[in-house]
């Protein structure tokens, strides 16, 4: 079985992105599974690997086309854009600017075929939006790099996969943005991923915005018939085994033991807490609905332990994970 590559963006090198990569690529696995690429700064990778004690090389590379997959050292496609003094754990503009450098890099590199996915090390939407790229975070920005009009965030971890109708806006804009058109586009778009991973007939549960899935009309101002209910007509009406809305206190219950294979959460908060409980270090982020493969770390920068070589490099195996198993087979994969 031929191995993807798997275009790996360092994040913001300030943070904790550099060091995750270093410890993930210090494990065989990552090998087996795939060609990891890091896009990134060939630097601050070497300085990530004597931060958390592990004794590999980088390349420096000027082009993707140049990488050597059957060497030992890590292959850096080098943008050379990080000064040497630069602090870890500190929010900076030049930090933003070279995590956005990455991210688009990335893209060209996939376009162009030389990798099959994108694989992202955390950013600081602070320092992205001080260096005067106004994106809430790597789902926009990747839409707007690859001129995708509407894209979904999907979280995934061993017991839960949950996609999003709304994410980086306030609860109020919210629930104004919910409609049935655009809950339908977001269970159509989960529904399409299920099916690709080889679930044949995903049972896809759909929360509810209020409590109690409104109590027939005692909590909220009927938002769940007149914003989700019409989607989940639209795709039960296409043979789909989609339910809801449901309250979703209880849904989450349910899929957590099996019952569900995907939850379409409202907003942000309300998928995002039920995968973090579950622990960051197996949560994975998907952007489902560009033309290109891209899975992330469930986490942040972490500032606060950048630089001290303590950082938990197993969200990025699993998201590295993921992408494999997402990618399309192509022959420029080695």
């Amino acid at each position: 079985m031929t191995r993807p590559t798997i275009a790996i963006t360092m994040g913001d090198p300030a943070g904790i992105g550099p060091e995750v990569i270093m410890k993930a690529l210090a494990q065989p696995y990552a090998h087996e599974i795939c060609n990891p690429l890091v896009i990134g700064d060939a630097g601050r990778l070497r300085k990530a690997a004597k931060a958390v004690g592990v004794a590999l090389a980088v390349d420096s590379l000027t082009a993707a086309g140049d990488a050597n997959f059957a060497s030992k050292a890590v292959q850096c496609l080098d943008l050379k854009n990080v000064p040497d003094a630069l602090p870890f754990g500190q929010m900076s503009p030049v930090a933003g600017e070279a995590a956005y450098r990455y991210i688009e890099k990335a893209v060209q590199v996939v376009q162009a075929g030389l990798a099959q996915g994108i694989c992202t090390a955390p950013l600081s939407k602070e320092a992205l939006h001080a260096a005067g790229h106004k994106y809430p975070g790597h789902t926009e920005l990747l839409a707007h790099l690859t001129g995708t009009p509407e894209v979904s965030m999907m979280l995934v971890s061993p017991k839960l996969r949950v996609i999003h109708v709304t994410t980086h806006i306030g609860l109020i804009d919210a629930i104004k943005k919910i409609e049935p058109g655009l809950v339908e586009r977001v269970i159509t778009r989960g529904h399409d991923v299920l099916i690709k991973a080889g679930i044949k007939n995903p049972k896809i549960g759909v929360c509810a915005i209020n409590p109690h899935a409104g109590e027939n009309g005692l909590f909220g101002h009927g938002e769940e018939a007149e914003k989700i209910t019409p989607a989940v007509k639209a795709c039960r009406a296409k043979g789909w085994d989609v339910q809801g809305p449901l309250p979703a206190d209880t849904l989450f219950f349910l899929a957590g033991r099996g019952d569900y294979d995907m939850v379409v959460a409202m907003y942000h908060d309300q998928g995002h807490g039920p995968i973090k409980v579950l622990g960051l270090e197996s949560g994975v982020n998907i952007t489902v609905g560009l033309p290109v493969i891209r899975t992330s770390v469930d986490h942040g920068t972490a500032f606060d332990i950048a630089g001290k070589g303590i950082a938990d490099e197993r969200s990025l195996i699993e998201a590295l994970r993921q992408a494999v198993e997402l990618a399309p087979k192509s022959s420029k994969a080695a």
